[in-house]
């Protein structure tokens, strides 16, 4: 990362709070030279006093510093109002990184009226602790050699939070899916497994402890050794045991079944956005 990078922020939620957090973490960009915008105080306050950075409502003054890096964490509903509003402040150098689900890297650049520097990401929620997988896709400008090294850049920008892992765009909102939209689920997950628990004496507290560590661990045995989830699963169903009759209470509701139609369904939604 080259010093004295500057970056803004135009929204200030939950993901912009996970990206500057682990960009002020590892102190890649000083908060100085680190700017962000939202429409209401209490969150610019919040960021202000967590990271020190320079925050106002006024969404072109803070795109204006942008002299390195743009990130818009907007809903897609006002990604193309918001863009109109600042794209003649944006600097010419900035690369500009979308983190709005379902709009494309042609639908930004049509927005912009020009040939810009443009990444979309798809982050998720484990981010917010250092956690996260993002999934990034370059446009055709960002790709060209020359902005090689403002790449490299931003991607250290994107693993401040998480892995990162780029992908042809095509694939960008499935990933979206499976790595933004399955935290929900797996919290459905969570909370009905604590609920088991609950239902046969254990404390919701003590239930809920239990079930988001072997979650958590389960994710991250499957990363480090990189065996099919069918192996993993096998290694923990001894026979005539227990965990193999509760296999097979899921397989007859079709569990399985209905993670696979929750991925298609908000894929299909997602390309309707």
């Amino acid at each position: 990362m080259k010093k004295g990078a500057k970056a803004a922020f135009i929204g200030a939620g939950n993901m912009a709070s996970a990206i500057i957090g682990g960009i002020a973490k590892k102190r890649l960009i000083e908060p100085e030279d680190m700017w962000a915008s939202n429409p209401t105080e209490p969150k610019l306050e919040r960021l202000h006093e967590t990271y020190g950075i320079s925050t106002t409502t006024d969404n072109r003054e803070a795109a204006a510093h942008a002299e390195d890096f743009l990130f818009l964490c907007v809903k897609p509903i006002f990604l193309k109002e918001v863009i109109e509003e600042i794209r003649d402040v944006v600097p010419e150098s900035a690369v500009i990184i979308s983190v709005a689900a379902g709009k494309s890297l042609d639908f930004i650049g049509e927005c912009f009226g020009g040939s810009r520097k443009l990444i979309r990401i798809m982050p998720n929620t484990p981010a917010l602790i250092g956690e996260g997988c993002t999934a990034v896709s370059l446009g055709a400008e960002a790709a060209k050699p020359e902005h090689s090294d403002k790449v490299e850049d931003a991607f250290e920008l994107i693993q401040s939070f998480g892995e990162a892992l780029e992908i042809p765009e095509r694939l960008i909102d499935v990933a979206g899916q499976i790595g933004g939209a399955s935290p929900a689920w797996l919290c459905l997950a969570l909370e009905g497994m604590a609920d088991g628990a609950v239902a046969v004496g254990m404390s919701r507290d003590m239930a809920y402890k239990f079930a988001a560590a072997a979650m958590a661990g389960t994710g991250k045995l499957a990363l480090k050794t990189g065996s099919h989830p069918g192996s993993l699963k096998d290694m923990v169903t001894s026979p005539g045991g227990t965990t193999i009759q509760g296999v097979r209470v899921l397989e007859e509701r079709a569990v399985r079944g209905a993670f696979m139609d929750a991925v298609i369904a908000s894929y299909e939604k997602s390309n309707k956005m």
